[in-house]
């Protein structure tokens, strides 16, 4: 064994990057991390140092301090870089890499769904328009189907339509999150609801930033809400896919983006005036539902 894998796997340094994933998981993650309280703590502490490592992919793209797209870029290509050396058990700089090296190895997660999560990053680079919602959905993959896909292989799996559906499931996730930022990523010139869709219903991006909500805004988000649910409805078996020990935290993080999602249609899609959330109060309360009712699960 080499002077660099001992150096990254020495379980001093393990122990040390994990203490730090979980910190960022507890201060940033939110919906993660609510869901993360409901599994063992081997399987929680590699959810921590996953969301650390995806929380640094996208601190990359969305630093506001950050206008040279040429150092932004050079910096994602650095980025990519340390993710090979960890994933190649050599030494690297950051903190989260001694955690992610051990979760990546201890449950053997393939190594493309992280350099898929880069190419995400690298498409939000520069401002964007969404042509159709076969482009939105490759994007959506990227940022978040492939965060599904690595996570289940921590819950464990042993059919191969886990897969398919964990990929459903993050595109579900995603769709929700761009609902209710459409304003905020529209003034960062990133317009993620298809122009395709946005045509059909008369509404224009420049709309999105000005925070014109109409009824054809109204009627462009069910459209676009009802094609997220879409997408939790067929996800919805992976639950029965996963391990029994799993299910309720799978469980409770969809249930927490579903809240999120009623809670948009209940606000009547008022998302470019205000910003919808659901209360921690309220995620407690899944939480709970879950743990009750985890023989159900």
């Amino acid at each position: 064994m080499s002077s660099a894998t001992i150096a990254v796997l020495n379980p001093e340094a393990v122990a040390e990057s994990y203490l730090y994933c979980r910190r960022v998981a507890k201060q940033r993650a939110k919906n993660f991390y609510y869901s993360f309280l409901l599994l063992e703590k081997r399987q929680r502490d590699a959810m921590c140092a996953i969301y650390a490592f995806m929380r640094e992919c996208d601190d990359l793209s969305d630093d506001p301090a950050t206008t040279d797209r040429s150092a932004l870029q050079h910096s994602i290509a650095l980025w990519r870089l340390e993710l090979n050396a960890a994933l190649e058990v050599r030494s690297a700089a950051h903190p989260v890499w001694p955690a992610f090296a051990d979760t990546v190895q201890r449950y053997s997660i393939p190594h493309r769904y992280f350099h898929e999560m880069i190419d995400g990053i690298l498409s939000d680079v520069e401002p964007r328009e969404m042509q159709t919602f076969a482009e939105l959905y490759r994007y959506c993959y990227h940022v978040a189907s492939v965060v599904g896909l690595t996570i289940i292989h921590i819950f464990g799996f042993s059919s191969p339509r886990a897969l398919l559906l964990a990929e459903k499931c993050g595109v579900a996730f995603q769709l929700t999150n761009i609902l209710r930022d459409v304003r905020e990523d529209a003034v960062m010139g990133r317009v993620y609801l298809p122009l395709a869709d946005l045509n059909r219903f008369g509404v224009s991006a420049e709309q999105l930033r000005t925070g014109l909500e109409n009824e054809n805004f109204r009627e462009l988000m069910r459209f676009e809400a009802q094609r997220a649910r879409h997408y939790y409805d067929q996800s919805a078996p992976l639950i029965e896919l996963i391990e029994p020990k799993s299910r309720r935290s799978l469980w409770a993080l969809r249930a927490i983006y579903l809240r999120l999602l009623d809670k948009i249609e209940e606000a009547n899609y008022a998302v470019l005036s205000r910003r919808v959330r659901v209360s921690k109060l309220a995620k407690v309360g899944l939480l709970l539902r879950a743990a009750v009712c985890e023989r159900r699960l």
